[in-house]
């Protein structure tokens, strides 16, 4: 799973889905429980609810939209609530966002940001955790997570890869390798 289950989300802690082994410790300790006023300063800015969780999305700033989207969330993750969101094709008014999104030319990985080199890569169980040169590390669940190389004038130097955000819910990237060869010397089992 991308995110921890919504389902049975209202009154929960936040952090605590023992299901779901990515919260930021952040997240964990900030002794939230999910209840409308809560999900409505996560829906508006997470970053700002929460400073340093891990969710890369930036917020719905539209009051109605937001309105309608824990309307939707509360009557979808109650207990006992059927499962429909893939027959129904997702949430209306999204606009069909489901697609794969056009990058324009691919960034020259020569001389990486802190934030983007690789230094580390763990996995444990269906999680990898990548740490960039920053110290940070975030985790990944094993699917949204693609290793990729790139030998060309543009792609990283060798022993210095490059994590690149792929996708549109931010919850996806590509590590990018200057060769096959560095990939599976990079990633270490460790729970």
């Amino acid at each position: 799973m991308t995110g921890p289950s919504l389902a049975n989300l209202w009154g929960r802690k936040a952090g605590e889905l023992s299901s779901f082994d990515r919260y930021s410790d952040a997240l964990k300790s900030s002794g939230i429980i999910w209840d409308d006023r809560a999900l409505d300063g996560w829906l508006t800015n997470p970053q700002r609810m929460v400073p340093d969780n891990d969710m890369l999305f930036e917020g719905i700033k539209d009051g109605g939209a937001r309105a309608d989207l824990l309307a939707f969330l509360k009557d979808a993750t109650k207990p006992g609530a059927p499962q429909q969101m893939a027959q129904q094709g997702g949430m209306k008014g999204m606009g069909g966002m489901g697609g794969m999104m056009g990058g324009g030319p691919d960034p020259n990985l020569k001389k990486l940001e802190p934030g983007i080199q690789v230094k580390a890569i763990s996995y444990c169980r269906d999680t990898y955790r990548v740490t960039t040169a920053d110290g940070k590390t975030r985790a990944f669940w094993e699917r949204n997570l693609r290793f990729k190389t790139d030998s060309s004038k543009d792609g990283p130097e060798k022993g210095a890869p490059a994590i690149m955000p792929a996708g549109m819910m931010g919850d996806r990237a590509s590590v990018i390798f200057a060769a096959p060869e560095e990939i599976t010397k990079m990633i270490e089992p460790r729970c």
